[in-house]
């Protein structure tokens, strides 16, 4: 019995893909980890400011800052930052400097402010993972802050394991997605179930060439066969064959002259 469940394996991370789409987001440091950071932050269209005097700011940072990309307050961190009209969803730290990092991390803990304190893992409420990026496809590797190089080399390997044209195929079946949702809009549980096994049918039984081929009038005619929970093929739409009812099987009648 105890073999049809999975084993538990304490000591990991709950990976989440955390939203912070316009949330106030303070980074304090300016150096190339800060740079690090605020480019992920800014790839999740979050609302970055950084607290850092201008003599610290990286080439980068700067450049953030002069395209107005990102805020910027030219001073070390203060308790003010976090007061609660600020709004702060979560607090990012890369200084070179423990104590300063450590005062930043405990009023963090008193005001309830998610932070991560860069290569302090005890004072991290939550990691940076080394992320391969494909469009609309992220995919994280975490090491639980041991070993940030590894997870990097092994990200690339998953990278370079992945279909050319992965990240353009997810796009399609987003795009799918939405149309099967206008063509089959109910929000009952059974609606989704129906349209989460039909959408689940189609991802394994089309390739990612197939998807990246896949134009609007493939859709509509894929959609077709929605509500008489019909999967069409790639090479049967191609070839013209409209009706989704139909279902061609081959029974050995045809004859040669």
């Amino acid at each position: 019995m105890a073999n049809d469940y999975p084993e538990v394996q304490g000591g990991g991370s709950l990976i989440l893909a955390w939203q912070v789409k316009n949330k106030n987001v303070l980074v304090v440091g300016g150096g190339e980890v800060a740079a690090g950071r605020i480019v992920n932050l800014l790839n999740a269209d979050a609302k970055v400011t950084v607290v850092c005097p201008k003599d610290g700011l990286n080439d980068e940072v700067a450049y953030r800052i002069a395209q107005g990309q990102v805020s910027h307050l030219d001073r070390v961190w203060l308790p003010i930052d976090l007061e609660p009209e600020k709004n702060v969803a979560m607090v990012l730290t890369a200084v070179d400097d423990p104590e300063a990092s450590t005062r930043i991390w405990k009023y963090c803990k008193k005001t309830k402010v998610p932070a991560n304190i860069a290569d302090v893992p005890p004072e991290c409420d939550f990691y940076f993972g080394s992320v391969h990026r494909d469009g609309p496809l992220q995919i994280m590797v975490s090491t639980n802050g041991n070993g940030p190089r590894l997870a990097a080399a092994i990200r690339r390997q998953i990278g370079e394991m992945l279909p050319a044209g992965t990240g353009d195929s997810i796009k399609k079946v987003g795009m799918l997605r939405r149309k099967l949702r206008r063509v089959a809009p109910g929000k009952g549980t059974e609606d989704i179930s129906k349209r989460m096994a039909w959408m689940s049918r189609v991802c394994d039984e089309w390739s990612t060439e197939e998807f990246n081929n896949m134009d609007e009038e493939d859709m509509e005619e894929l959609v077709k066969g929605y509500e008489n929970d019909v999967v069409r093929s790639f090479e049967d739409i191609r070839l013209g064959d409209t009706d989704p009812d139909v279902v061609w099987q081959f029974d050995g009648s045809f004859g040669w002259m």
